[in-house]
Order: C-alpha cells, then sequence, then structure tokens
C-alpha cells in the first residue's frame, strides 16, 4: 500500500462567500478510486481524475450536488 497525504476542500455553496472547508490528512491505500468510493458510500457521486506531473492525483467531485476536492500525494 502506498501512503498519501491528502486534502480534502468542500466548496461553499454561498455565491458571495469564497471559503472553503479544508481536511488535511494521512492515509494508506493501494487504489485512491476504492478509498474514494468507500468514503461517500451511500452517497450520489461522479468525479474527474486528473493526474499531476509530480505525481499527485486530484479528483474533483460532485457528491450529493456538492462540489468538493481531493487531492492525493504520495509521501512513502
Amino acid at each position: 500500500m502506498k501512503c498519501y497525504e491528502t486534502v480534502w476542500e468542500i466548496f461553499n455553496q454561498c455565491p458571495n462567500n469564497q471559503m472553503r472547508d479544508v481536511f488535511i490528512d494521512e492515509v494508506e491505500t493501494g487504489d485512491t478510486d476504492e478509498f474514494l468510493k468507500n468514503k461517500f458510500k451511500g452517497k450520489e457521486i461522479s468525479w474527474e481524475k486528473a493526474v499531476q506531473p509530480d505525481g499527485t492525483i486530484i479528483y474533483d467531485i460532485m457528491a450529493s450536488g456538492i462540489r468538493q476536492r481531493y487531492s492525493f500525494t504520495e509521501i512513502r
């Protein structure tokens, strides 16, 4: 399994508020897609996945109508 630093951003739905909730954590997983499926289990979810040149994996997510972003950066 790989160890990742994750950044989970939940974007504010209010039109004049640019703030967002940001959570930083470390997780071990062999499959980032599977990790997100379990994280959002029971919710209606879709995502777009992009891999950056440095290897960071970024998911732009819609989960039950809320826009979110999950970034995975390998640390070990």
